[in-house]
């Protein structure tokens, strides 16, 4: 089968297993249809760490000042937790935006790692945490194997979990391979990133004292902060601060909680200046911006990959 007829075939399978717009969890554990029948304003999210292939129409990604852009016979990697903007650029009623996310499993990477006789983990610069790839055959054909087992589910127990480990092997022997070692070798300094990362998400209400968190996996103040940067495009504080507002946008879509309320929730004293930072960070304060989102997209709080 050709590389144009298995995206056709995957565009059908995550267009039967999305019901509607919006992110969908499928009977193969770790993967995801999302599906937009629109182009899209910004949205924030968070990505978790997730393989991401593109079937049908296309989306950027907004980290700080970079853009990355994905269509079909391309994937999206994201190596740790990271708030983004995401939007969508091209979907329609008859042909809507269609992913399929896979999540990134670090423990079956280091066990792979730990298998091949190939130095997987070289010296070299610390990664951002985001990038875009092309798909190869054997990386489109693994994929397309995966979703296929949406049509024969008594297959997924047995079949799903040997899919998925070649997804991984053919992660780390692609073209990005020494960048997505990197999340799961321990001691290198995206994995001490990512580490760092888990424990300021676990409750983004608490204070970040960048010292504690440098401390926590064993760098100085002064490393910690250099390669936070360079895998997250953030300093700590600003990182803290985007996964924070984030999160309030999320809750205040959603939920239909008031600014005042979710300043509160996400660890914001003060709601004046929570509304500040709201309004420099998304460029209309609290209400105003909602209220906006709600006219253009709905309810939907959220994007997919």
């Amino acid at each position: 089968m050709t590389s144009d007829l298995r995206l056709g075939d995957l565009a059908d399978l995550g267009a039967r297993y999305s019901s509607g717009d919006g992110v969908h969890a499928t009977a193969v554990p770790g993967l995801r249809c999302f599906r937009m029948s629109a182009p899209s304003t910004k949205m924030p999210t968070v990505y978790n760490p997730s393989f991401c292939v593109v079937v049908q129409g296309s989306k950027q990604v907004f980290l700080e000042g970079e853009i990355y852009r994905y269509a079909p016979s391309q994937f999206l990697v994201v190596s740790v937790d990271l708030p983004v903007l995401g939007q969508i650029t091209q979907a329609s009623a008859e042909n809507p935006y269609l992913c399929l996310q896979i999540d990134i499993d670090a423990h079956q990477l280091s066990e792979i790692i730990a298998q091949s006789t190939k130095r997987h983990l070289q010296r070299s610069d610390t990664v951002r945490g985001l990038f875009v790839g092309d798909l190869d055959e054997d990386m489109l054909d693994a994929v397309w194997r995966l979703a296929r087992l949406l049509d024969a589910p008594e297959g997924i127990p047995i079949l799903a979990p040997m899919i998925v480990r070649e997804i991984h092997y053919r992660m780390l022997e692609g073209e990005h391979g020494l960048a997505i070692a990197q999340m799961a070798v321990t001691g290198s300094n995206t994995h001490k990133i990512a580490q760092a990362i888990r424990r300021m998400k676990s409750d983004p209400a608490l204070p970040v004292r960048v010292d504690d968190l440098a401390a926590s996996v064993h760098m100085s103040a002064s490393s910690f902060h250099h390669h936070f940067k360079a895998v997250t495009a953030m300093s700590p504080l600003q990182y803290h601060k985007r996964l924070r507002l984030t999160q309030a946008r999320q809750i205040m879509l959603s939920e239909n909680v008031d600014a005042a309320r979710t300043a509160y929730r996400v660890g914001y004293e003060s709601a004046s200046q929570f509304s500040r930072e709201y309004a420099r960070m998304f460029g209309a304060p609290p209400i105003r911006d909602i209220e906006a989102l709600r006219g253009s997209m709905g309810a939907m709080a959220t994007q997919g990959p």
